[in-house]
Parts: structure tokens; C-alpha cells; sequence
């Protein structure tokens, strides 16, 4: 059997934090939507993310070609604008299990768009085998004993969509990677084109419904209230410097050390510790049916990445 060398079990290092931390983020995401929009969240946390990577690199990025700017657009398009809307817009059509199961599939888009792109031959049989026992488990722990699978279009073609965007991010971390500049200034920058394609959204959310997921409050008395919240202090600045400008920068970093697919494999495993820590932090139920996805989910990961 081949020896990991360190720069590997570094790589897988630093994506086991990524995914751990990521995992959590439900938990502060659900106690941040009692007096948050999810756009809200979405613009807060990614503009405290934008500023702690100024705080941890203070300099500017100096590209050696104005085009390699597109790369970074993109990235900040699909990677944070496009995937993390998506993503929660699609909760508020369907159910969590079924955005849940749908967003597990990114590691195969990203394997489907390296191949196509950059020519990578990652679509391998125990790619695959791996995959489906993946996402069979993915499902379990998603269903967690609810054994109901609710069908609704829109919400569903919203999460797919989430998935596609982030193989197309993958894709352009690896572009910005083989460019080799600073991880965290190269992260800073991609937040930097997320926020700036934000603002439409924020446009149109001043005039949108409370109902809405984009909707904006404006009212000075409730903002005052729900900013003087140490709890929701915390959880904003954890989404933000942890989970987005701590976790992005190392994730491309492991990306750039392992390759973008063979990371993407560990995405299986975010549902895993959200299972986990919503059972410990919000009592929510962890079935004998959630345990033996979680197992399943764990092996496959493993199976996906086996290479002889």
C-alpha cells in the first residue's frame, strides 16, 4: 500500500476542518434565521469573511494579467453568490432532507466538469461505487428515520443547481491554484466578486416581502435589537471568519495540494456532522437509520478515493 505523505495528510487535514466546521454551520444558521433573512445571513457573514482575510493578509493582490481576474468572477459567482442562494432559496420550496440529498451529489458534478474541462480522468469504477453507497448513506442520515422523500420541483431544481454551481467553482479554484498566488488573498478576492454580485440581490431585497428569503429589514428599532445580541454576534462572526474566510482559504489550499475532485469526495460527510451536532445542540432525533447512513456515507468516501 502506498504511503500519504505529509503534504497529503496535510491536504486531508486541512479539508477534515473544512467539512467539520461546515457541518456546524446549520446549527448557527437556524438560530440566526429567528431574526435574520437567509440573505441577510448570506451578506453579513461573506462581508465579515471579506474583512478578517484583509485582517489576517494585509496586502493587496497584484495579478500578473488583468484577465485572470474572469477566473476569480466566476469563482466568486458559482462558489458563494450563486451556490449559497440556491442553496437556502431552495429550503424554503422543498425539504431540508431533499436539498440536503440533492447538494450531496457536488462531488460527482465536480468530477464530471474536471473531466470535461481539464481533462482529468477521475471517473473511475470505485469513483462511482463509492458515490452511490455515498449518497445511499447521505440519504439515510438525511431522512434520519422520516422514511419521506417529498417531491417539489422547484425547490429541487434549486438545489441542483447549488451542486452544478459548485462543480463549476471547483473548477475555477483550480485555475486560480495552478496561477499560484496567496491562498488567502486569492480567497479574499473571490469573496470580493461574490459581494459585488450580491448587490442586485440586495436591490431587490429592500422591497421584497418579510416572507421572503431575500427580504431586507430596514426597521432602525429591530435592527438595533437583533445586532446588540451577543448570540447572534457569535454565530454571524463563526459563519464568517470561521466557516467562510478560515474554511475557503484552507479548502483551497487542500485543493490545491490533493487536486479539487479527490477533496470534493469529502463533502459527502457535511450532512454527517450536522446530523450530530443538531442532535447535541438542538435536540433534534439521531435514529438507528441516521447511524448506519452516517456509516455508509463514511465508507463510501473512503471507496471513492481508493486507487490501487
Amino acid at each position: 500500500m502506498k504511503k500519504i505523505s505529509a503534504a497529503s495528510a496535510f491536504g486531508i487535514f486541512l479539508a477534515c476542518v473544512s467539512v467539520f466546521i461546515w457541518g456546524i454551520t446549520f446549527v448557527s444558521t437556524k438560530s440566526l434565521l429567528n431574526d435574520f433573512s437567509a440573505f441577510e445571513i448570506l451578506v453579513v457573514r461573506f462581508l465579515a469573511a471579506y474583512l478578517g482575510l484583509w485582517a489576517m493578509r494585509p496586502k493587496r493582490l497584484v495579478l500578473k494579467s488583468k484577465k485572470e481576474n474572469i477566473s476569480f468572477a466566476l469563482a466568486g459567482l458559482t462558489g458563494v453568490t450563486l451556490y449559497q442562494f440556491f442553496e437556502n432559496i431552495a429550503i424554503s420550496f422543498t425539504t431540508a432532507s431533499n436539498v440536503s440529498i440533492i447538494v450531496s451529489i457536488c462531488p460527482m458534478f465536480t468530477a464530471i466538469v474536471a473531466r470535461i474541462f481539464l481533462k482529468e480522468k477521475c471517473i473511475t469504477k470505485s469513483f462511482v461505487a463509492g458515490f452511490i453507497l455515498a449518497i445511499s448513506g447521505v440519504a439515510l442520515v438525511s431522512f434520519n428515520g422520516n422514511a419521506e422523500f417529498h417531491f417539489s420541483p422547484k425547490g429541487d431544481l434549486l438545489a441542483l443547481l447549488a451542486g452544478i454551481c459548485w462543480g463549476f467553482y471547483s473548477l475555477f479554484v483550480s485555475k486560480i491554484n495552478s496561477m499560484k498566488y496567496d491562498i488567502v488573498c486569492s480567497t479574499r478576492r473571490i469573496f470580493f466578486f461574490a459581494l459585488i454580485f450580491m448587490i442586485p440581490l440586495a436591490l431587490s431585497g429592500t422591497g421584497a416581502e418579510k416572507t421572503s428569503s431575500v427580504f431586507i429589514n430596514t426597521d432602525a428599532a429591530f435592527n438595533i435589537k437583533r445586532f446588540s445580541s451577543l448570540a447572534n454576534w457569535g454565530n454571524l462572526l463563526f459563519l464568517g471568519i470561521m466557516a467562510s474566510a478560515g474554511c475557503f482559504a484552507l479548502w483551497n489550499k487542500s485543493c490545491k495540494i490533493l487536486g479539487t475532485v479527490k477533496v470534493s469526495a469529502g463533502l459527502y460527510m457535511i450532512p454527517v456532522v450536522t446530523v450530530i451536532f443538531a442532535f447535541i445542540f438542538l435536540g433534534e432525533k439521531l435514529s438507528l437509520m441516521g447511524i448506519c447512513g452516517a456509516a455508509m456515507t463514511i465508507c463510501g468516501l473512503f471507496i471513492s478515493s481508493w486507487k490501487k
